[in-house]
């Protein structure tokens, strides 16, 4: 598939929550041929430091542009909070291989904790049930985002402190009626967790790989997993896989 490197202009940067953002960038042709799942990979400064581009999940796309959901956890994503609107952003994408959309097949979402990041945008095409999930109250992420997209939501937290107390692939099983397809994003513990509940229910699943990239290119063979074909690069062949052809 082809991709673009540009220049792409910072239209806003807001802190949504804790360490919680929201850039939003134009990046018409990227835009243009985006779909749910896929990513950028973004120089964050002109400098050397961070050396590596960082990978960031698709969040939305409205016309011309780009939303990006992340959390500041080190160098790379703090340096980028501190941009502001009008500044540039040197883009690679869109890169990897995003959700197969089975408009047929009744489908549910289920987003834990960042796993929300690359489901909204898939949320604006499915519109369906969506599970959302954290350990906390306050790590929940894009709830009302969901909603306003056309989904419903349940939600779950590891704590209890809001919807339902356990993790999210317990309430996955409370939640399969009617649906003959799952999309995912999360934790290596959940995705592997809503693997067994797919199993065991004789349901499709689609599972977006959070794993760390170097070269975000299928290059340097830094984000590989084990797969019933081999290893295959998270950058190039996924992020998206069949949940039934992953090796845990």
């Amino acid at each position: 598939m082809k991709n673009f490197q540009l220049q792409a202009k910072i239209l806003a940067q807001t802190k949504i929550k804790n360490s919680y953002w929201r850039c939003t960038l134009r990046a018409a042709p990227i835009a243009r041929l985006a779909r749910p799942g896929q990513f950028v990979n973004i120089k964050i400064s002109a400098g050397l430091t961070p050396l590596l581009r960082r990978p960031f999940s698709i969040h939305g796309i409205s016309g011309d542009k780009l939303t990006l959901l992340y959390e500041v956890v080190g160098q790379g994503t703090q340096i980028l909070a501190q941009k502001k609107a009008g500044e540039s952003l040197d883009i690679i994408g869109p890169l990897g291989n995003g959700f197969e959309l089975k408009s047929a097949r009744p489908a549910l979402i289920v987003a834990g904790g960042m796993g929300a990041a690359p489901l909204l945008f898939l949320a604006t095409k499915v519109k369906t049930l969506v599970l959302v999930g954290a350990k906390t109250k306050e790590q929940l992420l894009c709830v009302q985002e969901f909603k306003k997209s056309g989904c419903r939501v349940k939600i779950s937290t590891d704590d209890g402190s809001a919807g339902f107390k356990g993790r999210v692939s317990e309430l996955l099983k409370h939640n399969l009626a009617g649906y003959n397809t799952i999309y995912a994003c999360g934790p290596k513990p959940m995705l592997k967790a809503v693997a067994e509940v797919a199993k065991k229910y004789k349901l499709p699943a689609q599972l977006s790989l959070e794993e760390h990239m170097a070269c975000g290119i299928g290059a340097c063979l830094g984000c590989v997993v084990k797969t019933k074909d081999g290893l295959r690069r998270v950058c190039k062949e996924g992020p998206v896989f069949l949940a039934e052809d992953l090796i845990w």
